[in-house]
């Protein structure tokens, strides 16, 4: 059956031959015209058009010779990237600690991290183990001992005992940082007991939070991650290590999480000196609402709102209103991630710091010092801290005064006391009230501080009254 847009065709060729014959020009003219609209209607453009302005069609297909995706190389086979280094990661097995009178075992998965026989896993594999065997991919067998763990990220460092001058096949670490969706991933380790079990996918998401803790910074992957898996490495087509695999979904089916190298990076020098997180402190308080001008912090500013006196910070030189932009080089883009960054790295840790100052960016050394327990540092950041003595103040308002049976404005009272501070080491406690300092009358957290302000001397002579006893407290700030 021949269809009606052919016969046009036909039609207005038969027409063309006509009008040569006929030998007219405009006619000729008007006739070759029509045949180039009919063939355009017939025959719309599918190719992209090459300049603005020309109307697509109703598709697109590629030229037999363009040569497609950039940068685009399809996948074939990873079985050279799976024989280059499944050798480094370990089977892990543990006797654990009885519980209930029921001893258990369970295993794991890790990878070997140096030639002399440190090993990571994760630290809920071996957080309960009384005893730890390691098994390589050639079948070698060694015991370990825990260096050190931290069950806020879920990483553990193990050594291997007896290794000998004999060098074990390390991997190498990669830069999670880089990774982006999409990128292929491996993941080895020995799911169920099934010793060297790959599974391979893709990075489906990054800076995953679970809700688990302030550490909470997980790479999803859909390669399968099944228990005895954890601990294990994901590798990325460099044959590097870029996550440890760490936990599963179980509502959930295809997603799994690691965690970044880098954080892991971060955290091993800490395990190895310290055996636990000894977390890292800059000191300063940061708002990051502000609208940011630096592209590296993704849109936000973290300004800092307040420097601790005599903190890391302060010795640095860093003030309130400084926008910090990177730490170490590494942009940060929330008060969160710089939180996490700082306190994985171990105390002593000299860090670099890049500062914007009004229109100047400045780099600044910060030796950064232990964090303080949560309940001092809820001292230190209050109104009414008086840090030199290690004391937290308030005014004995007629409210408070009545409650405890003082008369209003009395002096200060001593709502809190630092940990290991002067203070603390000369006795005193919350709820005893500073009614003189070296010998001056104060009545509120103003007077204290006027009065510390006069003195000369170093000692701090204070008048304490705690109930009906009244009595004097020398402190050497």
């Amino acid at each position: 059956m021949v269809s009606l847009r052919s016969l046009r065709c036909l039609l207005l060729s038969s027409l063309v031959l006509a009008s040569s014959a006929m030998a007219d020009p405009g006619v000729d003219a008007w006739l070759q015209a029509r045949a180039r609209e009919q063939a355009a209607f017939l025959n719309p453009p599918v190719e992209r058009p090459s300049s603005p302005g020309v109307p697509l069609g109703l598709w697109r297909e590629r030229a037999a010779d363009d040569p497609g995706i950039p940068h685009f190389v399809p996948p074939t086979s990873l079985a050279p990237l799976i024989h280059a280094v499944e050798a480094g990661v370990v089977n892990i097995t543990t006797a654990n600690v009885p519980k209930m009178g029921v001893s258990g075992r369970s295993t794991g998965s890790g990878f070997v991290l140096t030639p002399d026989g440190l090993v990571v896993t994760n630290n809920h594999v071996v957080a309960q183990a009384r005893a730890i065997v390691v098994r390589l991919a050639d079948g070698r067998e060694f015991d370990a001992q825990v260096v050190g763990r931290d069950a806020s990220t879920d990483v553990a460092l193990l050594r291997l005992s007896d290794v000998g001058p004999e060098v074990l096949p390390a991997v190498y670490l990669g830069d999670s940082d880089r990774l982006e969706v999409g990128d292929w991933v491996v993941a080895i380790g020995n799911p169920f007991g099934l010793d060297h079990s790959v599974a391979h996918g893709m990075i489906s998401a990054k800076e995953r939070v679970l809700g688990i803790g302030v550490f909470d910074d997980f790479i999803q992957t859909d390669a399968l991650i099944n228990p005895g898996n954890s601990g294990g490495p994901l590798f990325n087509m460099r044959g590097e290590v870029v996550g440890v695999n760490t936990a599963i979904m179980s509502q959930g089916q295809g997603i799994g999480f690691a965690v970044p190298i880098n954080m892991v990076k971060d955290l091993l020098p800490n395990l190895r000196e310290n055996g636990r997180l000894e977390r890292g402190w800059l000191g300063v308080d940061i708002d990051d609402a502000y609208p940011g001008t630096d592209a590296r912090n993704d849109g936000r500013a973290l300004v800092v709102k307040d420097v601790y006196r005599k903190s890391p910070a302060a010795k640095a030189g860093l003030r309130p209103g400084d926008r910090l932009l990177a730490v170490n080089g590494k942009a940060m883009a929330s008060y969160q991630q710089l939180l996490r960054k700082v306190a994985l790295m171990a105390p002593g840790t000299e860090t670099k710091l890049t500062l914007m100052r009004g229109s100047e960016t400045r780099e600044v050394s910060v030796t950064l010092s232990v964090r303080p327990a949560p309940e001092t540092l809820r001292a230190l950041s209050s109104p009414g801290n008086v840090e030199e003595l290690g004391l937290v103040l308030g005014d004995l308002s007629p409210d408070v005064a009545t409650q405890m049976g003082y008369e209003p404005y009395a002096g200060a009272l001593v709502t809190g006391v630092v940990p290991r501070s002067v203070a603390a080491q000369a006795g005193l406690i919350a709820g005893d009230v500073v009614t003189e300092v070296n010998r001056r009358r104060v009545k509120d957290v103003a007077g204290v501080r006027a009065a510390l302000e006069k003195g000369a001397g170093a000692n701090v002579l204070l008048r304490v009254q705690r109930g009906e006893v009244q009595q004097y407290v020398a402190l050497s700030p």
